[in-house]
């Protein structure tokens, strides 16, 4: 205890800060980030997620009012665990990939919720249509990087995702949840 007072006490006359100051964390590593997502097909819990995303992360845990997250996934990209699940997904009646081949979510607000959590609001962009959502986010850094993990739930019907006989709820449940697992590096 002696020996790290003697450190602080010179640390402090010589004018060195004894923490750093903080890191922008601000280049997405998509290769160590993952994007994935759960709903109900005839009440039995499926999930899958997007292999190809990418975008633009800003968060600096000191400026939070300035960080911002733009992320494009890559639709045709979907893992369902099928190469036939994913055709049919790709399809016109979901997805529609050849129309509409990149979701786009653009944050509007980033605010702190205490310790390191915090809720990021925005607007998600998929299949011709935009709507409102937020998510309840963890934000743990380590080293130089920064990991961000959240979920929320979107409804299908909202992006008129499973259209035609799919459309349906009693076959795959209007609720979606996406999860993600986003690591920055920081600068």
């Amino acid at each position: 205890m002696k020996k790290l007072f003697v450190i602080a006490s010179l640390a402090g006359a010589i004018g060195l800060p004894l923490t750093g100051h903080a890191l922008e964390f601000n280049a997405l590593q998509p290769d160590k980030s993952s994007l994935g997502f759960t709903y109900k097909q005839m009440n039995v819990a499926m999930q899958g997620r997007f292999r190809k995303f990418t975008g633009q992360v800003r968060f600096d845990p000191a400026k939070v009012s300035n960080a911002s997250v733009n992320l494009d996934v890559d639709l045709a990209s979907i893992d369902t665990g099928s190469p036939e699940g994913d055709d049919a997904v790709a399809g016109k009646q979901w997805f529609d990939t050849r129309a509409h081949p990149v979701a786009h979510f653009t944050s509007s607000r980033i605010t702190p919720l205490g310790g390191n959590r915090y809720d990021v609001a925005g607007e998600l962009s998929l299949k011709g249509r935009t709507q409102p959502v937020s998510a309840p986010i963890t934000v743990a850094v380590e080293g130089g990087n920064a990991a961000f993990d959240g979920a929320f739930v979107i409804k299908r019907a909202d992006f008129s995702i499973g259209e035609g006989p799919w459309a349906d709820f009693g076959v795959v449940a209007n609720e979606i949840r996406v999860t993600f697992h986003v690591i920055a590096a920081g600068k």
